[in-house]
C-alpha cells in the first residue's frame, strides 16, 4: 500500500467511526424522547417540573451564599452515554416506588445478596417496588462481566464514567437523570447502598401513610449537616474551587434517603444548574436547598447509620447500614419468619 492509498483509507475510517458514533447518540436521544412520549409513561403527566424561581429569590433575601453554587444556565446537564439503560422497566408498569442501589462493580456478591433477599419481593400491600443498581465503567474485563450479569438479572444502570469514590455525584446523578429520562410518573424513590439492609415493606406502608401535603414534597432519611473537608490527604476532601462554602445545608445520609417523584425531578433540573461536587449526599442537598425544600425528619427511628444489631429492630427499620451479604439473607429469613 503505497502513501496515498494508506491516507484514503485512514480517512475513510476516520469518517466511518465519526459517523457510528453520530449516529448511536442520534439514536440514544430518540429512544429516551420516545420512551417519555409512549402513553403508558405520559399520558396524563404534566411536563418535567421545573423550579420555582420565587424560593431563589427568597435565598437572595434570606441567606444568599447559597446562589454562589447556582448558574442560570444549565451548564452542568449529565453528559455521560448509557451503557446500560434498561429504559423499558416503567412502560407495562409504572412503579409506586423506585430504590436506586449504588454499587461497586466489583460487588457481585452484594448484589447477589440483595437480589436473593430484600429485592426478590416486587409487590408490598398491592404497590410495585422497582429495583435497580447504579454502576459506572471501570476495565474492559470487568465491563464485559457487568453486561453478563445484566444479560441474567436485568436491574443494572450504568453510564460511561469511571467508576469511583470522586466520581459518586456522577451515580448519584444518574439515578436522577434516569428517573427523568424513563421512568418520570414514579410516585417515589429511594438512594440507598449495596450494604444496607433495607424494608420495603415497612417504606411502602410509611409512604401510604404520609398526609397528602407531605407526599409531594418527601424528603426524608437519616438527617446530617456539617462542613466541607479541606484535609487533601482524607477521603472526602473536597477543595473550595468545588465547593467555595463553609457550611453544607442540611441534608440526608446517603444509606437510605426517600424523595417523591415529584420533588426528585426538580431535584435533576436544579442539578443542570449546580456543578457537581465530591459529596455526593451534600450535592443533592444543595439542589434542595436551591429549590426552597427541607428535610424531613421522621417521627420514629427509621434509619440506622451506625453497625447496630438489627434483630430486633428489623420489624420497624426502613434501612440499616454495614449489613455484609450473609447478615443480608439472614435478616431478610428473620423477617420472613415474623
Amino acid at each position: 500500500m503505497n502513501t496515498y492509498q494508506f491516507v484514503l483509507l485512514s480517512i475513510f475510517v476516520f469518517t466511518l467511526c465519526f459517523w457510528c458514533g453520530y449516529i448511536v447518540k442520534q439514536n440514544e436521544k430518540g429512544l429516551i424522547e420516545q420512551i417519555r412520549s409512549t402513553p403508558n409513561l405520559t399520558d396524563t403527566a404534566v411536563p418535567t417540573p421545573g423550579f420555582n424561581e420565587d424560593a431563589l429569590q427568597k435565598i437572595s433575601k434570606d441567606d444568599p451564599k447559597w446562589l454562589q453554587l447556582y448558574e442560570r444556565e444549565p451548564k452542568h446537564r449529565p453528559n455521560f452515554t448509557y451503557l446500560i439503560s434498561e429504559h423499558s422497566k416503567c412502560r407495562d408498569v409504572m412503579p409506586f416506588v423506585v430504590i436506586f442501589i449504588a454499587s461497586h462493580p466489583s460487588e457481585v456478591q452484594a448484589r447477589l445478596a440483595i437480589r436473593a433477599s430484600w429485592a426478590s419481593k416486587k409487590q408490598w400491600y398491592g404497590k410495585s417496588v422497582l429495583t435497580l443498581f447504579l454502576i459506572g465503567n471501570e476495565s474492559r474485563e470487568q465491563t464485559g462481566k457487568l453486561y453478563l450479569e445484566h444479560e441474567k438479572y436485568r436491574d443494572m444502570i450504568m453510564q460511561d464514567f469511571l467508576d469511583t469514590h470522586k466520581n459518586l455525584t456522577h451515580k448519584t446523578r444518574m439515578a436522577f437523570q434516569w428517573l427523568h429520562d424513563f421512568c418520570p410518573k414514579a410516585q417515589y424513590i429511594m438512594k440507598t447502598d449495596s450494604d444496607v439492609f433495607v424494608n420495603p415493606g415497612n417504606l411502602v406502608n410509611y409512604l401510604l401513610n404520609l398526609k397528602e401535603e407531605s407526599s409531594q414534597t418527601l424528603f426524608t432519611g437519616y438527617w446530617l449537616q456539617g462542613a466541607p473537608i479541606r484535609n487533601k490527604r482524607l477521603k472526602y476532601y473536597v477543595s473550595s474551587e468545588e465547593y467555595p462554602l463553609d457550611v453544607f445545608p442540611p441534608y440526608c445520609s446517603g444509606l437510605g434517603y426517600v424523595i417523591s417523584g415529584n420533588l426528585a425531578l426538580r431535584i435533576y433540573m436544579m442539578m443542570c444548574h449546580v456543578m457537581p461536587f465530591t459529596n455526593e449526599d451534600a450535592y443533592v442537598g444543595v439542589c434542595l436547598r436551591l429549590l426552597g425544600g427541607q428535610v424531613h425528619m421522621p417521627d420514629d427511628n427509621l434509619f440506622f447509620i451506625q453497625r447496630i444489631e438489627l434483630e430486633d429492630k428489623i420489624q420497624h427499620l426502613i434501612a440499616a447500614h454495614w449489613v455484609d451479604p450473609v447478615a443480608m439473607k439472614r435478616h431478610w429469613e428473620t423477617l420472613q419468619k415474623t
